[in-house]
């Protein structure tokens, strides 16, 4: 694999560590502001929706930079905006400052994974984007824990200067190892004409509600393990470390599944990780297997993530950069389902297991959508007249790509 995916991989690390370290640093930002919990918590939920909707109108307005100047561009904005966590003054200084850095999340992996997808021959594109992301699931395995001892022992600016210095070092790796490309000679009309593709927004459905299922465990984990599984406070992250192995190792499986067959890679994950859902919610109550649920819903999650990824690129070629960074706000969108929908089974009275469940429903909606998306593009695929009916297909334009189920 080529260095410059190093590169992006270091970025995707810093990046991961400033959306997730804020979990561990809440009671600390809630005394140093004098804020209730729950509003510390909208540091998360804002960050969400800053991926979210400000993902796509950055990459249209970075639209006439070449790729590797627009992912400078966006680390340099991903060092200001933790610079100024850094030294917050106030709670809006630290959420303009979580915007900030949310800003530049979902643009630099939707231009990412174009670059990624580039860097390699057409067989490895998923292997190359899931290399990139492991950087976001090592976050969780390491970037998150160190960071909050960092902030426990030195207080929790101390952990936002180590991001900066992350996010140094990535910048400096993007400038040393990501090759010179032209600017894509594709219009923001262009982009936004993808749009008009039913595809597209399948692809973007799919991301929704296969994801959804992982954020409507995850989020509420602790008082799973706590409440139903006996398990001591002082547990929670070394199960959340040992989950977080299964997101790297399931997010490179993901990667080499993808590169055989997009589609069914999709239909294999998200039918997996709706399975592996049922049995989180059957055993709660039993640690060890609850261990080993937890570890492979996490591997079932983070194989579908490449694929996806990998997808809407498939879904928009011609013009894939902005499709690729409306596609990383429809995993915060999923996540915000996920979370949202879990927690009104929870104060429906539903007990700590409801999450499970509702991941259940989550992940039969998006089987659902992927077996649609799956008979469209076999139907597409499908050559019509003398190419039809075991005929040879029609040999495409030279130029003309088909996308295929695969």
């Amino acid at each position: 694999m080529p260095l410059a995916l190093f590169a992006l991989a270091i970025s995707a690390f810093g990046i991961g560590t400033t959306e997730f370290i804020i979990n561990g640093l809440l009671p600390d930002l809630a005394a140093d502001f004098g804020v209730s919990i729950p509003v510390a918590g909208l540091l998360v939920s804002g960050y969400a929706l800053g991926v979210a909707i400000g993902g796509p109108p950055l990459t249209m307005l970075g639209g006439r930079l070449s790729r590797k100047h627009m992912l400078v561009a966006l680390m340099v904005l991903f060092i200001a905006g933790n610079l100024l966590s850094a030294l917050a003054p106030s709670y809006g200084v630290l959420m303009t400052g979580r915007f900030l850095g949310a800003f530049a999340h979902g643009a630099y992996f939707g231009v990412g994974s174009v670059v990624a997808a580039e860097l390699v021959a057409p067989g490895r594109r998923a292997s190359a984007i899931a290399l990139m992301f492991t950087g976001l699931t090592l976050a969780n395995v390491l970037g998150v824990p160190l960071g909050t001892w960092i902030g426990q022992a030195y207080g929790w600016r101390a952990t936002f200067w180590v991001v900066v210095g992350i996010g140094v070092v990535a910048l400096a790796g993007v400038l040393a190892l990501v090759p010179r490309q032209p600017r894509p000679q594709v219009s923001i009309r262009q982009e936004l004409a993808t749009f008009r593709s039913g595809a597209v927004w399948l692809a973007l459905a799919m991301t929704v509600f296969g994801f959804a299922p992982v954020f409507a465990v995850i989020t509420f984990i602790a008082p799973m393990m706590t409440d139903v599984g006996g398990f001591s406070p002082g547990a929670v992250p070394i199960v959340m470390a040992v989950f977080g192995v299964g997101l790297v190792v399931g997010n490179l499986i993901g990667g080499k599944l993808a590169d055989r067959a997009v589609l069914r890679s999709i239909l294999a994950s998200v039918g997996l990780l709706t399975v592996l859902s049922v049995v989180v919610g059957f055993v709660a109550s039993s640690q060890i297997a609850f261990i080993v649920a937890i570890t492979l819903f996490g591997l079932a999650g983070f194989m579908a993530v490449p694929p996806l990824q990998t997808r809407v690129l498939d879904a928009a070629a011609g013009a894939p950069t902005l499709a690729s960074a409306a596609n990383i706000g429809a995993f915060n969108v999923g996540n915000a389902i996920g979370s949202f929908a879990a927690g009104l089974t929870i104060d429906a009275g539903f007990g700590y297991t409801a999450p499970a469940w509702t991941a259940a429903v989550l992940g039969l909606v998006g089987l659902g959508v992927t077996g649609l998306a799956l008979h469209q593009s076999r139907r597409a695929a499908k050559p019509a007249g003398p190419g039809s009916e075991g005929q040879p297909p029609t040999p495409a334009r030279p130029g003309h790509r088909r996308v295929a189920a695969r």
